[in-house]
């Protein structure tokens, strides 16, 4: 497998992919994740349902975020829809770009690490680099160092981790991409 080659153009595209099954938080912070993204000079962020993609949307992107509502880890469609995309793993199409995880929880001890680790394993699988989240005073009730995260209802500061996370990927992409 090699790294992927970046495209010619000056611009990075975030692709921010979910499962949006359940409440509706794991969409919101789907798109705070791709808010925050878009701070970031040169980035031009996609949000987009697995259920209405198909893995050839994986192509021509240079980082992926990826986020579940917790299901005891994540959703089936959504491991179904990743095992559909094993062309791309043998071609190495992720490798080398920027990827991250979240992931909302109807409850704080409902296995939303689980569900961002096996996120975070379908990434590393790919050959992604893992951005997650530095220590914040927010953490101490919204987020993980794992990803952006909900437990329960969402709430502004779980939707600012969600916008740091989309920042710190883009920020990512762009280096890499300039590098």
């Amino acid at each position: 497998m090699t790294t992927k080659t970046p495209r010619d153009d000056a611009s990075a595209t975030i692709l921010i992919l979910f499962d949006g099954y359940g409440y509706g938080a794991t969409e919101t912070l789907a798109h705070d994740i791709a808010a925050g993204a878009a701070s970031v000079a040169g980035v031009k962020p996609r949000v987009a349902r697995i259920d209405e993609s198909e893995p050839e949307i994986l192509d021509d992107i240079d980082a992926l975020v990826i986020g579940s509502p917790n299901w005891s880890g994540i959703t089936g469609k959504m491991k179904a829809w990743f095992d559909g995309t094993g062309e791309l793993w043998e071609r190495g199409a992720l490798n080398g770009i920027p990827g991250a995880a979240f992931c909302a929880s109807r409850g704080r001890s409902s296995g939303t690490e689980a569900t961002l680790l096996q996120i975070i394993h379908l990434l590393l699988a790919n050959g992604l680099y893992i951005v997650g989240l530095p220590w914040s005073d927010a953490m101490e009730t919204s987020g993980s160092y794992y990803g952006a995260t909900v437990h329960g209802r969402i709430n502004d500061l779980d939707r600012a981790q969600a916008r740091e996370l989309g920042k710190r990927v883009a920020t990512v992409a762009v280096t890499l991409k300039r590098s």
